[in-house]
């Protein structure tokens, strides 16, 4: 289905305020705990434009989602929250990384997956077996930035055109001195180090766009298929975004790719856009997706992006990752139906965008998308009989 639509962004100065708000919200719980887990009427309030608003909802039960490490953070906050307001609901969720998460989902271990990759064809047709006729569709709900993060002490910010960022991936380049590192960085005193690139050991989405940036923007270089499965042999591996970033923590010159939300204080590298040099910012990765149209030939209520790598706008940060609700558009039981229809659409309200924001640095999504998400959540049914 032909589906050309550019998603816009609302101005940032309400949802601010709302930041600022919720952060007072959450230190008046009179805890040291930064996801508030206590019921918290405010947060209920600032939670009016979803599904899931009000003080009380019908939902009971324990539910199970598994999928993107990428996203555990604000899966911990999102979980928490819903239960404070859903009292009789246990959320569980498994961060196994987006192809594991997948793979539970069609296989009917999971009601819900977190992908930072949308589903294949194949992946659409082995859902229609858990989820009938309709199969399974991609809901956006969580955008950031993914972090080029290195260990150089006295180093915070080096500059990587696309083929120097690739070549290093590659294992071309493998020292920090080398000339064409050199010539990104005039001026900056790049050790005599030796580099160690650390992919990740799992299917991972994060690595999935991640390659997929490379190949847009480094083709020459980056010859590989786009997978969530590092495409090379060797090199040093870790399970996990905390596994990748705990190896490079642990090792000088090493070098990886995370979810900027889990780096720490580890160095980052700025990217080549426009030809400006631009670091991670979630405003950065919110320009990246505004102005990325939708997939075309997907389900009507299927609301994968199409990510322009290589985009020229100004202050966009192209290197960035959309993580995704992957949900059956029919479940067998109603509880199952409901429980996804109010856990996403709060998710996606301003209070479930906000506390993203606050615990795991994310771009809340565009009025126009979350729009889109609450019409294909309305759409959600479950099986007659």
């Amino acid at each position: 289905m032909d589906r050309p639509v550019k998603l816009t962004r609302v101005p940032r100065a309400a949802a601010a305020v709302l930041a600022g708000a919720l952060a007072l919200t959450l230190a008046g719980c009179g805890s040291d705990d930064p996801i508030g887990r206590s019921p918290n009427a405010a947060v209920r309030a600032m939670a009016g434009d979803g599904p899931a608003a009000g003080s009380t909802t019908s939902v009971a039960g324990t539910f199970s989602g598994a999928g993107a490490s990428s996203i555990e953070a604000a899966m911990d906050a999102w979980r928490a929250q819903f239960q404070n307001l859903n009292p009789a609901a246990t959320v569980n969720y498994d961060p196994v990384g987006s192809g594991g998460g997948r793979r539970q989902f069609i296989a009917g271990g999971a009601v819900f997956a977190g992908s930072d990759n949308v589903l294949s064809a194949d992946e659409i047709d082995q859902s229609r077996a858990v989820c009938g006729p309709e199969g399974a569709i991609d809901l956006p709900v969580y955008i950031s930035p993914i972090a080029v993060a290195f260990n150089l002490p006295g180093i915070d910010t080096v500059n990587l055109s696309p083929d120097v960022m690739a070549r290093i991936f590659a294992g071309d380049l493998r020292r920090w001195d080398d000339p064409a590192i050199a010539a990104d960085n005039p001026g900056l005193d790049l050790p005599d180090l030796a580099i160690t690139p650390v992919h990740r050991s799992d299917d991972s989405g994060t690595t999935a766009n991640f390659v997929d940036y490379l190949a847009a923007v480094a083709p020459d270089v980056w010859t590989w298929d786009v997978s969530g499965v590092w495409p090379l042999t060797g090199g040093d591996s870790a399970q996990g975004t905390s596994g990748v970033v705990n190896a490079v923590q642990q090792t000088v010159g090493a070098i990886t790719y995370a979810d900027a939300s889990r780096v720490g204080d580890l160095g980052t590298a700025a990217v080549l856009v426009g030809g400006q040099w631009v670091k991670f910012s979630a405003q950065g990765a919110a320009t990246a997706v505004d102005v990325s149209p939708l997939l075309e030939g997907r389900h009507e209520h299927d609301m994968a992006i199409a990510l322009d790598r290589a985009t020229d706008v100004a202050g966009a940060y192209p290197l960035l990752l959309v993580s995704y609700a992957v949900v059956c558009l029919e479940y067998e039981t109603e509880a199952d139906a409901e429980f996804v229809r109010e856990f996403m659409g709060f998710i996606v309200s301003d209070a479930g965008q906000q506390i993203a924001a606050q615990v795991a640095g994310s771009a809340p999504i565009s009025a126009e998308l979350a729009a889109g998400i609450r019409a294909s959540l309305a759409s959600i049914t479950h099986r007659a009989g």
